[in-house]
């Protein structure tokens, strides 16, 4: 089902800030968080104007909120210049990324979990690479060297063996497929998400999973990271969801491939057997 945005709103008094220009576009989707969006977008409009040199953007993905997130993200678009929110009529983590992403015109799009979780002195190591051309996609890894993780055994548990069943059984290779701290090349954005499917949780891991396929490059950061006690994702549910997921792509594989062998031609990722005439 498509899902239009009802509402898009930003800062009325843009001054410096010049929207035809953006640099980095920072979406941080929500759903229910009246109670901390406001102290994080702070947090993070205040590191990027204090050490980011290039315009950029915040956009707040609200997808269907029931309490005071949408009253909180209106009011601080008409207080800060550089902050958007775009209004989705039904939740799914997925859902606000695409529409968010796909509507946005910065060069690099990023997005990061509303509870900051995840340390923000990763944020430049994240997108300096999609920023040079050396990769398509970026992404914090908990799971690799470098990485600080303070969670719960059950936690960490559950993460691990997930990402087990992914190389396992869909033979990828990134390391960590959940981590809410993610950013991409709006070029490869606009070709890549037509393709993904889900629209919740498993977004994350059909994006990644499809970009490998089309032999699209993805850089990992290690982060810090700081278990959320009032995480509001449901255990039981995501992974049923996950494993779902898993299968369907499983099963889609052969049917994707034509989509993502034309991928990898429009953005010169041809391996060697491709792109050289048999002699």
């Amino acid at each position: 089902m498509k899902t239009a945005i009802t509402e898009c709103d930003s800062g009325r008094d843009r001054g410096r800030w010049d929207p035809r220009h953006t640099v980095l576009d920072v979406v941080i989707p929500v759903h229910n968080e009246e109670h901390v969006l406001a102290a994080s977008v702070r947090t993070v409009l205040h590191l990027l104007r204090e050490q980011f040199p290039y315009p950029f953007r915040i956009t707040i993905a609200d997808s269907g909120s029931t309490d005071g997130t949408l009253r909180v993200a209106r009011r601080l678009a008409s207080m800060v210049p550089e902050v958007r929110v775009q209004v989705m009529s039904r939740k799914g983590r997925g859902l606000a990324l695409k529409q968010a992403w796909s509507t946005s015109d910065a060069l690099i799009l990023a997005y990061m979990d509303v509870d900051l979780s995840t340390d923000l002195s990763a944020l430049f190591p994240l997108v300096a690479p999609l920023m040079s051309g050396h990769s398509d996609l970026a992404i914090g890894s908990r799971l690799t060297h470098g990485s600080h993780v303070v969670r719960g055994a059950k936690r960490e548990f559950i993460s691990r063996s997930y990402n087990f069943i992914l190389r396992q059984s869909l033979r990828v290779r990134f390391t960590d497929a959940q981590c809410g701290f993610k950013a991409i090349r709006s070029d490869v954005a606009r070709a890549l998400l037509p393709l993904v499917q889900d629209d919740t949780w498993f977004f994350d891991t059909e994006l990644l999973t499809l970009a490998e396929r089309a032999r699209l490059r993805i850089h990992e950061v290690p982060v810090d990271w700081y278990d959320d006690p009032d995480s509001r994702v449901h255990i039981a549910s995501a992974a049923r969801d996950d494993l779902l997921g898993v299968w369907r792509l499983l099963r889609s594989r052969s049917e994707a491939d034509p989509q993502l062998q034309s991928l990898r031609k429009d953005l010169g990722r041809l391996g060697i057997d491709e792109s050289v005439p048999t002699m």
